[in-house]
């Protein structure tokens, strides 16, 4: 992890020697030039040492664990890159609070004061490059070379995978999947033959330590009987590819002189042995696909039979397998959970039961493990070597909340090793920020890439590549390598929200401590936590009396992820925490921000989302370095003049929270005038429109989301000529200023780059058709919204040009009484919601409309009394939900579930998996049907 430290350290270097000739332009004393020449020289003479030091320290990582010359070295290098790093903040602090002072005798005097902090950084710098190089001296005089180190760390990540089958839990349906796609269940001639004949890759992945090998090793020792040939191969991260084809030829007993043929000659021998034989190939644990692109054509295909099972813990290796050939192994249910427990913890014991004073404690390891089954049996095989007392288990237990963890369950610990060490330096941090939220915390993407972006973890690739577009990237390829798992996709399948399994989760935070990374303070620990030396601190406990707060002067990252803390208690850490750069009180119960806060000049991340805050100072003008600014859901109504002083703001977020289906309760924010001069803007919202405001947002022309409240008629103008030149727009929301308010859109031109849409307020009728046909260019645009738009049964069949739409939600915007939906009609939507029709009573689906739907929700239409005539078509249904539609319908559906009677209605929706009904005023909720599959 040295690396990941050094690989940030050298980006944010290269940020301060851009700010180099900026420094030097202005009207400086002669002193003042010649030291702060000086300390540039000095932070460019370290960015060059470092990287050249970065591709050394990546490979060395692997060797520290058993050579402790390594170990010693790159921790020597990382407390360096440390202190480099709090030069250079301190430089970025003090340049800008020279910019605050007030007055030309105040800003003089405190220039010449940083003369000597100018002399003093470069002399530390100078030892600092001093320290380095006696470092390096020290490391080749007592390195004795790594020759016994490479041969141990081969086998890193490779765990024992003999399991007896008696103790195998959990895998019994997809061993019976496996073992019928590898041997097609016998040859009975016909289209089985055919396939018989062919060659098939199967795949099995999931995270670290899921038991993709146990589950594959299991069905390969039953199965390879029934085969002439068969091998086993593990294929290492960085595998050599003659390597790996000797190691093929082995293990298919293949007679080749290793020594003395070249790797052309090892290809043709593996592929003339197999011709014509039936043979069954296992790799296991491939990291990348190009593994099987090298290697497939060496293997026969006709005339014989080929069998390939490959292992990997990415995401990307599913794709390589034949047809729906791939098994995507999740963790283990409750009862198989316990069942493994059980067997590993009381393998001794005749019935292998769990004694009844244990198992309260069983259970919260089983939960801690989260159905991880390599977790499970590492902490089962240490239990049963301890004596089966309470004292004893708890003793463990608290061990896994602790530095201990890695003792605890060290199988997966060397498996997320190896894992850790094949990401790059930038994923790494990444992956390490993420474990800083607490246990099953939700991680939404849009909040964790910019985090990561405030936090200097993402770089521009190329120019070509946008830094959101980068870090978007680098969540799903944390979620591809199974370091993250999926939570919840979006109407698109795009990644909406994910989380770190919990085993994970506690072995990265003791990666994170290990490599001085940051803590978190959640109150279990004995004695006092300190914060010294500490440089991320997360706080997941509202009792601060244990946490030390003081001597936080190398804190650069503050989260605080509980409601009801005393942020009193905070201010000695804020104000001795003067290179804070990312803070973030999301939830936190305060009303009003310290006035320590706006001394952190290098703040680049403020997050203040659903807190009390009413209102920022003027004083928040003087955080310039500021990128983010989440106020979202907070209670702020306007934003201070000086707002429009921070240039390098990304992202502005300040929307208070309303009532759901009404306009006059969206609590957007008044602005000042002026920001325009915000231009490297991303994102705002939700701003109240004027004139002023309008004229002045058509120069934020790098906008993705944009929303903006309060909408009148009048405004029409400003508003279309704004958003014509926001030509990379991807997110917009207008809101009206009533509900009887009329939007006009007909000038509107919509960028071609626009994906969601969402208006709330009064269309004119008579134009409406004219406006949705204008929108038929729009062939991103997957989600749009429309509230109180006045649609009838006409105007409604207008938005059938619409034909990229995957998500189309009305809410009290149809007054009509029927909805039609005609064949071929929106053929990508997947989700449709209808509130708030009072009038509807009739919907008809055609066949071939809507053939993707898999969601179809209606709320508050009191009259709607009968299903959608044509529901039956819709087969790719999954979910209908009835929310208040008539007592009638309700109660029918109600009625019909509970009769043996197969009724018309119940044949209509018998496809459906998930049929929900609600009736509020009744505080009815009931699941009409109920169908899960495996």
């Amino acid at each position: 992890m040295a690396e990941a430290v050094v690989g940030l350290l050298v980006v944010k270097l290269g940020m301060a020697l851009a700010k180099e000739a900026l420094t030097f332009g202005g009207a400086l004393l002669y002193k003042e030039v010649a030291a702060l020449r000086r300390l540039f020289g000095k932070i460019r003479d370290s960015k060059v040492e470092l990287e050249s030091m970065q591709a050394y320290l990546q490979e060395a990582e692997q060797f520290k664990d058993t050579d402790m010359t390594t170990a010693i070295f790159v921790g020597e290098i990382r407390g360096l890159a440390f202190q480099i790093e709090d030069a250079v903040d301190e430089l970025t602090y003090k340049l800008e609070e020279v910019k605050h002072r007030r007055g030309f005798a105040a800003k003089m005097k405190k220039r010449l004061k940083n003369i000597k902090t100018w002399r003093r950084l470069a002399a530390k710098l100078h030892e600092i490059e001093a320290k380095l190089q006696n470092a390096k001296r020290r490391k080749k005089d007592y390195s004795i070379g790594r020759s016994v180190s490479v041969a141990g760390s081969t086998n890193q990540g490779q765990a024992l995978h003999f399991t007896k089958d008696k103790d195998l839990v959990g895998i019994e349906e997809n061993r019976d999947r496996l073992i019928w796609w590898l041997t097609g269940g016998g040859d009975d001639g016909g289209d089985d033959d055919l396939e018989q004949r062919s060659s098939k890759v199967t795949t099995v992945w999931g995270m670290p330590g899921v038991g993709k090998t146990t589950l594959v090793a299991h069905v390969y020792n039953t199965v390879k009987v029934d085969f002439d040939a068969a091998a086993w191969v593990t294929v290492s991260k960085s595998y050599c590819l003659e390597d790996l084809l000797k190691k093929i030829a082995a293990e298919f007993s293949i007679a080749v002189d290793v020594t003395n043929i070249e790797m052309r000659g090892i290809a043709e021998s593996i592929h003339n042995y197999l011709q014509g034989k039936k043979y069954i190939l296992v790799l296991d644990d491939v990291w990348t696909a190009r593994v099987w692109s090298e290697i497939r054509n060496v293997f026969p295909t006709s005339g014989c039979i080929g069998r390939f099972v490959i292992t990997s813990r990415n995401h990307e290796m599913s794709l390589l397998a034949t047809r729906e050939s791939a098994i995507h192994l999740e963790p283990l249910q409750e009862h198989h959970s316990w069942l493994l427990f059980c067997k590993g913890a009381f393998w001794n014991n005749d019935d292998k039961e769990c004694p009844l004073e244990l198992q309260n404690l069983a259970r919260n390891f089983i939960a801690k493990c989260q159905g991880l089954p390599i977790a499970i049996a590492c902490i089962g095989r240490l239990l049963s070597c301890k004596p089966p007392t309470s004292a004893e288990w708890e003793n463990v237990y608290r061990g896994l909340d602790s530095q201990l963890a890695k003792d605890v369950i060290p199988d997966v610990d060397m498996i997320l090793k190896v894992s850790l060490e094949d990401l790059p330096y930038d994923l790494k941090n990444c992956f390490l920020h993420c474990a800083f939220s607490p246990e099953d915390y939700v991680l939404k993407r849009r909040t964790i890439m910019r985090q990561w972006i405030a936090a200097g973890f993402i770089r521009e690739k190329g120019g070509y590549r946008t830094l959101e577009e980068v870090a978007e990237g680098y969540l799903a390829e944390l979620v591809n390598r199974s370091l993250l798992q999926v939570v919840e996709r979006n109407y698109a399948g795009r990644l909406k929200h994910c989380r770190m399994h919990d085993v994970i989760r506690l072995l990265a935070l003791n990666k994170a401590k290990e490599e001085c990374f940051g803590e978190v303070y959640n109150c279990s620990a004995a004695g006092a936590f300190s914060v010294v030396g500490a440089r991320r601190i997360s706080i997941q406990a509202e009792n601060l009396e244990q946490l030390s707060r003081s001597g936080a002067t190398h804190l650069r990252v503050l989260h605080v992820f509980k409601g009801y803390i005393n942020v009193d208690l905070l201010m000695p850490i804020l104000t001795s925490s003067n290179l804070l750069s990312m803070l973030d009180l999301q939830g936190s119960r305060i009303n009003m921000l310290p006035n320590e806060v706006f001394n952190l000049y290098n703040l680049r991340y403020l997050g203040l989302r659903y807190t009390e805050i009413e209102s920022l100072p003027e004083a928040v003008g003087r955080l310039q370095n500021l990128e983010v600014l989440d106020a979202f859901g907070a209670k702020l109504t306007y934003l201070p003049n000086s707002v429009v002083k921070l240039k390098k703001l990304r992202y502005l977020y300040a929307l208070g929270s309303g009532e759901a289906y009404t306009i006059g309760s969206i609590g957007g924010v008044k602005v000042p005038n002026g920001m325009h001069l915000l231009a490297g803007l991303r994102a705002l919202l939700c701003v109240k429109a004027s004139p002023e405001f309008l004229r002045e947002v058509g120069a934020l022309i790098e906008l993705r989301t944009f929303s903006v409240c309060n909408v009148r008629s009048e405004h029409s103008a400003y508003l279309s000529n704004a958003i014509t030149k926001m030509s990379h727009l991807v997110h917009l929301e207008i809101i009206a200023a009533a509900e009887n308010e009329v939007v006009q859109l007909e000038g509107v031109h919509l960028p071609r780059t626009l994906s969601w849409l969402g208006l709330s307020g009064q269309l004119d009728k008579a134009s409406i058709p004219q406006l949705f046909s204008s929108w038929s260019y729009l062939n991103g645009l997957t989600r749009l919204q429309l509230a109180f738009s006045n649609i009838d049964e006409d105007t409604f069949s207008c938005l059938h040009v619409l034909r990229g739409l995957h998500f189309l939600e009305l809410i009290n915007a149809f007054e009509g009484k029927r909805l039609d939906f005609y064949a071929e009609s929106l053929p990508k939507l997947r989700f449709l919601h209808i509130w708030g029709a009072p009038q509807l009573n009739e919907v008809r689906i055609a066949e071939g409309a809507m053939q993707n739907l898999i969601e179809l929700w209606f709320g508050f239409c009191p009259e709607l009394e009968f299903l959608p005539d044509g529901i039956e078509h819709l087969r790719a249904l999954e979910k209908l939900r009835l929310v208040d539609t008539s007592e009638e319908l309700i109660e029918k559906l109600r009625r019909q579930r509970d009769s043996d009677e197969c009724s018309e209605n119940e044949m209509k929706i018998s496809h459906i998996r998930n049929v929900t009904v609600r009736l509020r005023h009744k505080r009815l909720l009931e699941r009409i049907r109920c169908i899960f599959f495996a």
